[in-house]
């Protein structure tokens, strides 16, 4: 600790006095040594997460902590070959990070740096399509939406390939892909997305899961914003709307972000409905 004598206290998790402060040097210290520990003794938990989660709370570490931890880790691995694991986990984190810390343009470097050391390096398919995954969203939040949507496609595409239509990641990828498509105003194009795969989450994920909710909300949003929409399309959104206000707000709550942002769908689809003079 002798070194850390003019570094500051911080606290970045959810740990209750003073084992909630520390220094980011010791954390930075002690990720280090606990997956140099596990990748000698060929451990299956390889201690990774120590950089980016505290080990008494389980919380993952956030704002100024979760930035310069991500710095530390990368200055840690950085002299390391290209293709070492440490070194390209070490790379994703600070991209996180940095998208986190809402410094998206650094965070788009970063990102596109890791996909093509990747490709390059011949990396598994389901690193890459993680990496572009992170990537299309990036994107999207710096205004490049053709290129954002390309990559969805590129990942759903992928995910189909790889895991199955029925796959966790799978449905993430279709709602991404989906939201790619709303967001340029692609109205049919979403719209049969969800229509092929609505049916597919409720039977793995069943009728109350959070992706399901987000994915009748594509939907529905896709019919009420398509100025081809008919009076049918509009009934049917502000039906579907309304099920779902109901539905979130007694599953998560009144307060959560879904359920806002469901009610502002809502209220937009019953205006679209009065416009047509339907009651």
């Amino acid at each position: 600790m002798d070194g850390d004598a003019e570094e500051g206290l911080v606290r970045g998790c959810s740990c209750r006095g003073a084992s909630g402060f520390v220094h980011v040097s010791c954390l930075a210290r002690q990720a280090k040594i606990l997956v140099e520990e596990a990748d000698e003794r060929d451990l299956d938990d390889n201690q990774w997460h120590r950089w980016y989660k505290c080990s008494l709370c389980e919380q993952q570490y956030h704002g100024v902590v979760r930035s310069a931890l991500s710095w530390a880790c990368w200055k840690t691995y950085l002299g390391r070959p290209e293709a070492d694991w440490a070194r390209t986990c070490a790379m994703t984190q600070l991209g996180n990070a940095l998208h986190d810390a809402k410094h998206y343009e650094e965070a788009l470097s970063v990102k596109e740096a890791v996909l093509s050391m990747q490709q390059r390096l011949g990396a598994s398919e389901k690193n890459v399509l993680i990496t572009q995954g992170n990537l299309a969203c990036t994107y999207e939040l710096v205004g490049r939406l053709e290129e954002a949507l390309s990559m969805e496609r590129d990942v759903y595409s992928g995910r189909l390939r790889l895991n199955g239509e029925e796959h966790i990641h799978t449905l993430m990828a279709a709602n991404n892909y989906a939201n790619g498509l709303l967001t340029l105003q692609r109205y049919a194009e979403a719209k049969a997305l969800m229509r092929k795969t609505i049916p597919l989450a409720r039977r793995v994920l069943g009728e109350s899961d959070t992706l399901n909710f987000k994915m009748r909300k594509i939907c529905a949003t896709a019919l009420y914003e398509d100025p081809a929409a008919t009076r049918g399309d509009l009934r049917e959104a502000t039906t579907t709307l309304e099920d779902l206000e109901r539905t979130t707000r007694r599953v998560l709550g009144g307060a959560h972000p879904l359920v806002l942002a469901i009610e502002r769908n809502l209220d937009e689809s019953r205006d679209a409905l009065y416009a047509r003079g339907l009651p």
